[in-house]
């Protein structure tokens, strides 16, 4: 059966808050955050938002990095006790993606290492992903992340958490207008 919020229903009376519960919520880095030589996730300061208990919530976003190639992104997510869904996000695999001949000339890691090309798999919302970084100041990259979240009886914070895979000196960066949009489905 197909969901929808609110329920709407002949006789319901029109609110400014009824509206603006139809809405998707957005939350877009208006600075950028860097975080160097630490494994710890700990939530981004802009990419966060405040859940309903008993919610159902369509999540979907786009997130810029960069930062040192030994040290790769690790996206992880906090949501109130309880809750449920799914996650993946679309991003530069890691460790290794390249690799180099004896030459020296660059070479797609097909049988020489280990890693990943591309990232697709689906995860628990509030488990851990991490993507790769080409070195800092090259080339900034992306991840097109997308879920679903199911809140439990108890509301509160819903945000996203993350740091480096492994610590390095380098700073990690996740740059502005990078965003999240929550949209209450149920």
């Amino acid at each position: 059966m197909a969901e929808t919020y609110p329920p709407l229903f002949a006789g319901l009376r029109w609110t400014a808050t009824l509206a603006q519960s139809m809405l998707p919520v957005y939350a877009r880095k208006t600075a950028d955050t860097s975080r160097a030589a630490t494994t710890t996730t700990t939530a981004d300061p802009h990419l966060q938002f405040t859940v309903a208990a008993n919610a159902v919530y369509q999540m979907e976003g786009w997130i810029k990095y960069d930062g040192p190639a030994a040290a790769d992104l690790n996206l992880d997510w906090s949501a109130p006790a309880g809750s449920l869904g799914e996650w993946f996000g679309f991003g530069t695999g890691h460790s290794p993606v390249i690799t180099f001949s004896t030459s020296g000339t660059a070479q797609l890691d097909t049988q020489g290492g280990r890693g990943y090309s591309i990232r697709t798999e689906t995860n628990d919302i509030t488990s851990a992903r991490s993507f790769g970084c080409l070195g800092t100041g090259i080339i900034p990259l992306t991840v097109t992340v997308s879920g679903i979240l199911r809140v439990g009886s108890v509301g509160g914070t819903y945000s996203c958490d993350w740091a480096q895979l492994t610590s390095d000196a380098g700073s990690l960066t996740l740059y502005t207008d990078s965003y999240l949009k929550l949209t209450r489905v149920a």
